[in-house]
């Protein structure tokens, strides 16, 4: 199929990022709107995306959108969806989704009736009355958001947030999308060395460093939808051989990780080895009071410990101002800090050259840009 609505789910502040990820894929009409970004393309493309994306969420099929405040609309609406086109005979489809600020508020109702719906239009496709769902997964996925129902199918099955690199982590993991994103942010350079002296599992440095050498997240996992019948099996393989080809492992970037925890920098090595970037990233154990920027130029990505963390928040407030006096403002130096105190640059001393609200999980943050 080749003219097909997506819809990529991301986190609140995200999706001016994603819409810049999707048009470098080159596909069509993408629209960015609250927590998602919208395009047209082919299997080729959802497969591509899936792949390729480093910060949203998933990538869906968008199977319709319609008003609904009753039950009834709902089920009318839902049921008039070709789910035959992508859903076979024997495959489970279960349904899971949310609703805000509209009349239907009641999840559990909302599943049983498009589920109904869906059964009802099976039916009449395969001509029969008993579904045994013993075949490959879609899951339908509903949001409901000011009365506008929306329907779509899951492609990616695991969040695209599971890179396949990360079997275990510290005690406060910051999401790789959002980590992703930082990267991004950062503008780095093919000859850029990142530090980041709360290393934890290693995360930022993995992301900046599966950036600078354009490997592609997704490459080390499988997707829900690689199991579907009504997508070509060498769709997958075509482009995780176009993904292979982008990889540029023939540049200078370098990752200087430094944590208090040694368990943080054992993980750190052991998740960038399985990320396929170990040999540019290296780590040492470190109090951030003996932290410095070693090199002439270097950016800083971190993700400092706060009160609602790991620390209370006595102990927070003294690192920050720590920070404060080792990120030197020098040029050539620049330092993304990202934490959820509206307080920090107080403690930091001085004020960011730029701020941009994200949330890390469901932890309103502010990521803090030192760059002049």
């Amino acid at each position: 199929m080749d003219n097909l609505r997506f819809c990529a789910p991301c986190l609140l502040g995200l999706e001016g990022v994603v819409a810049d990820e999707l048009k470098a894929l080159s596909v069509k009409n993408v629209s960015a709107e609250n927590g998602r970004v919208l395009f047209d393309g082919s299997f080729n493309d959802m497969a591509r995306a899936n792949l390729s994306l480093r910060c949203a969420e998933r990538v869906m099929i968008l199977l319709a959108e319609f008003p609904a405040k009753t039950f009834d609309q709902l089920f009318e609406g839902t049921k008039n969806i070709n789910f035959e086109d992508f859903i076979g005979e024997k495959d489970a489809f279960p349904v899971t989704g949310w609703a805000l600020n509209s009349q239907l508020m009641s999840i559990p109702d909302c599943q049983k009736i498009i589920k109904k719906a869906a059964v009802e239009r099976l039916k009449r496709s395969y001509r029969t009355d008993w579904f045994e769902e013993t075949g490959s997964i879609h899951q339908i996925r509903f949001s409901i958001m000011k009365d506008k129902v929306s329907i779509m199918l899951d492609t990616s099955g695991a969040g695209l947030h599971k890179r396949g690199y990360r079997k275990n982590s510290n005690d406060a993991p910051i999401k790789e999308t959002l980590a992703a994103a930082i990267a991004k942010l950062s503008r780095l350079y093919d000859d850029s060395v990142v530090y980041d002296p709360f290393c934890g599992s290693g995360t930022l440095l993995i992301e900046a460093a599966l950036l600078a050498r354009n490997i592609a997240p997704g490459i080390l996992r499988k997707f829900s939808c690689e199991n579907w019948d009504c997508i070509p099996q060498n769709i997958f393989r075509e482009e995780r051989m176009r993904a292979l080809s982008a990889i540029n492992r023939d540049i200078p970037f370098r990752c200087i990780g430094s944590d208090i925890d040694k368990n943080a920098i054992e993980l750190t090595f052991a998740n960038a080895k399985k990320a396929g970037v170990g040999d540019c990233i290296v780590a040492h154990e470190a109090d951030i009071s003996d932290f410095k920027i070693s090199t002439q130029r270097g950016i800083v990505l971190t993700n400092p410990p706060y009160g609602e963390r790991l620390l209370d928040k006595t102990e927070s407030e003294r690192i920050y101002r720590i920070m404060g006096k080792v990120f030197e403002k020098e040029y050539g130096k620049r330092y993304f800090i990202i934490s959820p105190d509206e307080r920090f640059e107080d403690f930091f001393g001085r004020n960011a050259d730029k701020k941009r609200k994200l949330y890390n999980g469901m932890i309103k943050c502010n990521l803090f840009m030192y760059y002049k």
